[in-house]
């Protein structure tokens, strides 16, 4: 009996120490929302501490991993990767890198190259399974294609200009001028890789001698010297003048559209103080049948509004400047991650999200989606489309103030 009363106090004074620490517990507030409650707000300098390995580096490139807000919450994919990450394939005439959704499994619509192709250097003439777009970045290249009706066209391409080739069209490119040519090439499927191609090099050495004669009706020693190794990308001779190149294939016709396009030489579709937005899709960039894409320039302080993408995932070219992006999921699930120069990032179709210029410089972010057009719904816009006493109910805001928010697609809001 004297036992049973000694274990009764104990399991009493245990609730009640249990009871003393859930009042002492954090209430939820604003900014600070979730119970447990999450974020170094709500920890010690102890527990923040970090003594096993580290590598500060690394750690350095995304802060807020190391120091998520306390608005973040739940487990999100990881939606950040990076060229600078990848290696190189290396040759004469330039060199590569690659993501695709196997180093990237968030990236489930799109892979992606970044190609540079030095003064004359050559990618070789090949065509691939998938669609092509492309965003120069530095420098000029020409261009080569033949669509599937035999109509050939041949262009020279600067920073900003954009060229699509439909899947099974062959090109071909390279880099012109003292500076030769980078650019990024995104691919309408998330497995394409730019080292599995069809080359030209590769089919005729894999072709009987007999049968390239018989094909192009000439004696099959004129294949002898034929490279038995691809070139993939080679150093090449300067090519004559544009206006030369095209008329050695004038009188085939021309395609119905071209298949190239300034996207920083268009009209924004959204600006203000803040920053502005270019757009390219099929309404504009008619050849581009299977990729949309914006360039977004933020200003130091800037916000890209919450807004979300119904159509397509989103998938993230960072080209300069330092931002930081929230995605927001159901669950609730909140993740906020760092991008600079070179990485890339994703959001999943519907996916709530708004990107912050966290630097003293613009940032510019080439947002691509795998789909005829452009689609965006702002969070603000639907605030002020929806009748005003319905969204104060939700939100405990007064209406009068409501009428304030952003109307119409706004884009960017000044710090």
């Amino acid at each position: 009996m004297e036992d049973l009363s000694r274990r009764t106090m104990l399991a009493l004074s245990a609730l009640g120490g249990a009871a003393v620490a859930g009042g002492a517990a954090h209430a939820a507030t604003f900014g600070n929302p979730d119970q447990p409650a999450e974020g170094a707000i709500n920890s010690t300098p102890g527990a923040l501490s970090s003594p096993g390995p580290q590598n500060p580096a690394l750690e350095a490139q995304i802060p807020a991993f190391q120091s998520p807000p306390p608005t973040d919450v739940g487990t999100m994919p990881m939606m950040w990767s990076s060229f600078n990450i990848m290696p190189k394939r290396i040759q004469a005439g330039g060199w590569a890198r690659q993501i695709t959704a196997t180093e990237f499994p968030a990236a489930k619509e799109v892979s992606g190259v970044n190609m540079r192709l030095g003064p004359g250097g050559v990618r070789e003439m090949h065509w691939h399974l998938a669609g092509e777009w492309a965003l120069m970045t530095n420098g000029k290249c020409r261009i080569t294609v033949l669509d599937q009706f035999g109509h050939p066209y041949i262009a020279d391409v600067g920073a900003g200009d954009l060229w699509f080739f439909p899947a099974g069209c062959p090109h071909s490119l390279q880099g012109l001028g003292p500076e030769g040519a980078e650019f990024l090439l995104v691919f309408d499927d998330a497995y394409q890789s730019e080292y599995n191609t069809l080359l030209l090099t590769d089919w005729f050495a894999h072709t009987p001698p007999k049968i390239l004669g018989q094909n192009f009706g000439v004696s099959p020693d004129v294949f002898k010297n034929i490279p038995l190794q691809d070139l993939w990308i080679f150093q090449g001779k300067e090519p004559p003048p544009l206006a030369v190149d095209q008329a050695a294939v004038a009188g085939a016709g021309s395609p119905a559209e071209p298949f190239t396009f300034s996207l920083t030489g268009t009209k924004p579709v959204k600006q203000n103080a803040a920053g502005m937005v270019q757009l390219a899709d099929s309404r504009t960039f008619k050849a581009s049948k299977t990729i949309a894409a914006a360039i977004e320039t933020i200003k130091p302080g800037g916000l890209r509004q919450m807004h979300w993408h119904p159509n397509a995932d989103e998938w993230q070219y960072w080209i300069k400047g330092k931002g930081r992006m929230t995605v927001f999921n159901t669950g609730p699930r909140a993740q906020t991650i760092d991008f600079q120069a070179g990485d890339l990032g994703v959001v999943p179709k519907s996916q709530g999200h708004y990107i912050e210029n966290i630097g003293d410089e613009d940032v510019q972010v080439l947002a691509v989606f795998r789909a005829p057009e452009y689609q965006e719904v702002d969070l603000s816009d639907w605030l002020t489309h929806a009748p005003p006493e319905l969204v104060a109910q939700h939100l405990n805001i007064d209406p009068a103030v409501i009428a304030r928010f952003p109307r119409g697609q706004v884009g960017i809001q000044p710090g």
